[in-house]
């Protein structure tokens, strides 16, 4: 039996989430000009708020607005001094737990809807190489583009995209133990589909449904 240890990243391992952080940073250390489009990802935030565009439209928008295009070298200097910065907003009950599941024989797999180039710097600093996550197009030149390659690794998604590396990874359902832990309801068809679920600092509408199904409630602040 394979037993699998799947950790949500955004306000899950971290206190706060990483994608407006990211390209925040990016923008500040690459390019601070293009700190004047703010604004213009704060009328694009409000309007996915408002339901008239989806997510990833957005984070493609920000993406292009605040990045913009990366050199192969580009995107892992500022992806590994942006991971270098976020350290400290690990929780540390995440640190814990990463280390108990460790130790008690999980493969540690983190599944996140951040993009893998800088997600996969965080998760390596804490001694995980398993990432799933969402996936930048990759140019003829070997450049990051804003655009995202294949689905948004958020919601059902999420959930497809773990079963899909499971496959590559040759780990069958039925030979596998699963752990799941995340902050949010959008992340419902893996709480379901896991073995165990666990609701870290839940919000109120994950709080409900745990209390509904009886998944633990965890707080790692």
């Amino acid at each position: 039996m394979h037993r699998l240890a799947i950790y949500d990243l955004d306000r899950t391992i971290t206190a706060v989430p990483t994608w407006t952080p990211f390209v925040l940073h990016a923008a500040r250390t690459r390019a601070p000009w293009r700190l004047a489009f703010a604004p213009v990802v704060v009328g694009a935030m409000l309007t996915y708020r408002a339901g008239l565009i989806e997510r990833r439209t957005l984070k493609q928008l920000m993406h292009r607005l605040m990045v913009g295009t990366l050199a192969p070298d580009q995107s892992a200097a500022v992806a590994q001094s942006f991971a270098d910065r976020f350290a400290r907003h690990v929780r540390p009950g995440a640190r814990a737990q990463i280390a108990a599941d460790r130790a008690a024989g999980y493969r540690i797999v983190v599944a996140s809807a951040a993009h893998r180039f800088y997600a996969a710097r965080i998760a390596a600093a804490l001694g995980i190489d398993d990432v799933i996550a969402t996936e930048a197009e990759v140019d003829a030149k070997g450049r990051v583009t804003h655009r995202i390659a294949g689905a948004n690794c958020y919601g059902a998604d999420k959930l497809a995209m773990i079963e899909a590396w499971m496959a590559r990874e040759g780990l069958a359902r039925a030979d596998a133990y699963v752990r799941f832990y995340s902050d949010h309801a959008t992340d419902e068809p893996t709480f379901a589909w896991a073995n165990e679920a666990i609701a870290v600092n839940p919000h109120a509408r994950l709080r409900t449904m745990a209390g509904e199904r009886g998944w633990p409630i965890v707080d790692w602040r």
